[in-house]
């Protein structure tokens, strides 16, 4: 039984955001059929196998319960495939359509290519964390990701729209917001206070938290964040002299004198190899893992185990190539009364018991809650998620109600069983073992209720001999070949912002939404054991693939193997800079009329160009020095080409594309960022719960229990 067996999607267009959308639908069992795809490129050829081109548009429409369309403006509103033409054919498909900058708003019509979205989304001043060195530019991330954000988005509000009762429901997703929306701390930060993250590094960088220290043969990072693990990894390092050192005690002061710890621990690591220090930290229970070239999880005990690739022919070849992330298990649903949604949203009537916790799930939650979910977050006594530490909670938490329970005591684990039984799904992302061992596991949860779609988010997935290793998405991101890659040549690697763990919200709110479509519609139940690293690998198959059909992958900063000149110069600000991109004869043209030292070279072909990449760059670099990034990039928009200037998260904040796009919500004295979509059937918003503020109401409401009942509990410690 194929979770989306059944489910029919027409992907329109040649471009890669859609093509990414359709390749996770098709993962997961849906019939993807394509109009004017493209399979041109190794990247191109993976996310468009096994999907038929449509032998008759017009059939393949008309049956569809989902459409994605990639396109820019002017062919979103005209054309065969128009937003218009597309409603004629099939009014009550969900409609999705993704462009650079949406549908609407002053900058719908700009041009656009991957790089510059990064700029213009402020994701480049973001993404390898805080610098030494301004006139290090900042970066776009390998692998066309804002393609891969993009159509994770796609999919993830697609799916919910196909779930929800009113047929005909249109999706707009812009790139440039999809990709704004990763760095979710920022832009909550940026909105309540007008601050913006600077890119100048500041005392440790965040590297007290989680750092990357050189070995004898790379790199491995490490993250002992928490006092106990500080202690557990200088017992690790062999109880250094150094280590009583007041200067590094406690954590306050390793932050402030972190330029010497780190030399300190440096001359310890470079005399072991990446691997060895990564096992020893583990062992001793410290979260770390090796930087690994992309290439050396083509074969390793764990992908063996969960079987993780799949074949795929690419020019004669046969390559190893991305498998789904999901870990799927579906189930009949015996003696099962799920609940059908109903309502205007796609997910009302739906009742979520949430475990989760930090970023990802929490992440996921939001869209849930945001899709109209009945979302209840279990949080322990204390301080509870993380996230209340800082703002983030502020957007996560919207429109959730939250509890507190104790499940260090047995009556507070019965109360979640309890509630188990009258939910729709279940998602958690504790350590492997954990939720097994407290009886609110999925096998124990299901002879309660046959019905619970049982959603597990883990590093290294449930199974496998590396289920039980201590994980965090940033240490992911480093393992994976992320952070390795994504750096200007020559310079050592950084671990950069939490990528990974957005990303993978979007995959765990899609597969929540394809699970709930598979039980109303065929009656199955999904239990899902989610890698967060498989995920990270199915994001990077651009690089993944190039492993085995090309050269090894190298760090290339913001070049292009494709394009050229394709990058970004300083202009006249203290961190202000230009990102274009060249992709045609007709933009390099125009691009030498604007610029002068540029004007003899109007006739060169590609080859040419990078043939005469110094003087091209040398050009563009005096060009740019003395203007106002935004003028520059406005010139250069004008006439064609793709460029942005780099934004800082107060840009987007008194951004007027996106204040006429409706993307930020008013928040007391400030606003908070919508989601990474605008859907016709809107959202619900609503505060963020104050800890275990509807205990009662929830155990009230949900469960029955009367006053007395619940003040006798809280009297015991069980609920807060």
């Amino acid at each position: 039984m194929r979770l989306l067996s059944g489910f029919q999607a027409v992907q329109i267009g040649p471009g890669a955001a859609a093509a990414v959308c359709g390749r996770i639908l098709a993962d997961v069992g849906a019939q993807v059929t394509c109009i004017g795809a493209n399979s041109g490129t190794p990247l191109l050829a993976f996310l468009n196998h096994a999907k038929p081109a449509a032998q008759d548009p017009q059939a393949a429409l008309a049956s569809a319960q989902l459409i994605v369309r990639e396109g820019a403006h002017p062919d979103l509103t005209a054309g065969p495939y128009s937003r218009q033409a597309l409603r004629r054919i099939n009014p009550a498909a969900a409609l999705v359509t993704l462009s650079p900058y949406g549908e609407t708003g002053p900058r719908t019509a700009e041009p656009a290519s991957d790089l510059t979205l990064f700029y213009a989304s402020g994701l480049a001043r973001l993404l390898t964390g805080q610098v030494d060195d301004l006139a290090e530019a900042p970066l776009r991330a390998v692998g066309e990701q804002s393609a891969f954000i993009g159509g994770l988005a796609a999919a993830c509000a697609g799916m919910h729209a196909a779930l929800g009762h009113q047929p005909g429901a249109l999706i707009d997703v812009s790139l440039h917001e999809a990709l704004a929306t990763m760095a979710m701390t920022e832009l909550t930060r940026a909105g309540l206070s007008a601050k913006s993250w600077e890119r100048k590094r500041v005392a440790d960088g965040n590297g007290a938290t989680v750092t990357i220290l050189p070995a004898s043969d790379g790199y491995t990072a490490i993250s002992p964040r928490e006092e106990k693990q500080w202690s557990s990894w200088l017992t690790a390092m062999g109880s250094p002299d150094w280590g009583a050192d007041a200067r590094f005690v406690p954590k306050a002061n390793r932050v402030k004198n972190w330029d010497a710890l780190h030399a300190l621990m440096s001359q310890w690591s470079r005399q072991h190899d990446k691997q060895w220090i990564a096992d020893t930290a583990q062992a001793a229970h410290v979260p770390s893992f090796p930087l690994r070239e992309v290439s050396e999880h083509l074969d390793t005990p764990q992908m063996r185990h969960r079987r993780y690739y799949r074949a795929l022919h690419l020019n004669g070849k046969t390559v190893q190539a991305p498998g789904a992330p999901f870990g799927l298990h579906i189930s009949a649903a015996a003696g099962a009364k799920p609940r059908a949604g109903a309502g205007a949203l796609p997910l009302s009537g739906i009742r979520v018991l949430d475990f989760s916790w930090v970023i990802a799930g929490p992440t996921a939650t939001r869209y849930l809650a945001a899709m109209g979910a009945e979302v209840i977050k279990v949080e322990a006594p204390g301080k509870g998620d993380p996230g209340r530490g800082s703002a983030l909670h502020t957007v996560l938490g919207q429109a959730k109600k939250a509890i507190v329970l104790d499940l260090k005591k047995p009556e507070a684990v019965e109360l979640a069983r309890a509630l188990a039984a009258q939910c729709d799904l279940l998602i958690e992302n504790f350590a492997t073992g954990v939720m097994d061992r407290l009886g609110l596991g999925a096998d124990a949860l299901k002879a309660l209720n046959p019905g619970l779609i049982y959603i597990s988010a883990s590093g290294m997935g449930r199974s496998g001999p590396g289920a039980h290793a201590v994980a965090y998405g940033t240490l992911l991101q480093c393992y994976a070949g992320f952070a390795g890659l994504n750096r200007h040549p020559g310079k050592a690697p950084r671990v950069g912002f939490a990528w990974l763990d957005p990303m993978c919200a979007l995959m765990l709110a899609f597969i929540a939404a394809a699970a709930l479509w598979q039980r109303q519609r065929e009656g199955g139940v999904a239990r899902v054991d989610f890698s967060m690293i498989e995920a990270m690998l199915w994001t990077m198959a651009e690089p993944l693939l190039a492993a085995q059909c090309d050269a090894p992958p190298q760090p290339m900063g913001n070049a292009s193997a494709h394009d050229a000149p394709h990058g970004a110069w300083r202009c006249a600000g203290e961190d202000d800079w230009l990102s274009l991109a060249v992709c045609n004869q007709a933009q390099w043209r125009a691009l030498c009329g604007i610029v002068p030292g540029l004007s003899t070279m109007a006739v060169f072909d590609l080859d040419q160009r990078r043939g005469a990449a110094r003087a091209i760059d040398a050009a563009l670099a005096a060009w740019a020095a003395p203007q106002a990034a935004a003028n520059a990039a406005r010139s250069l928009v004008d006439a064609g080409i793709p460029a942005a200037a780099l934004a800082r998260s107060a840009d987007l904040v008194s951004s007027a594309h996106l204040a006429a796009r409706n993307f930020w919500e008013q928040h007391g004295t400030g606003v908070l960022p919508g989601l990474p979509w605008r859907a016709s059937f809107g959202r619900v918003s609503g505060p963020a719960p104050a800890l275990g503020e509807h205990t009662d109401a929830v155990l009230r409401n949900v469960l029955g229990l009367s006053p007395a009942r619940i003040a006798a509990l809280r009297a015991s410690g069980v609920i807060g």
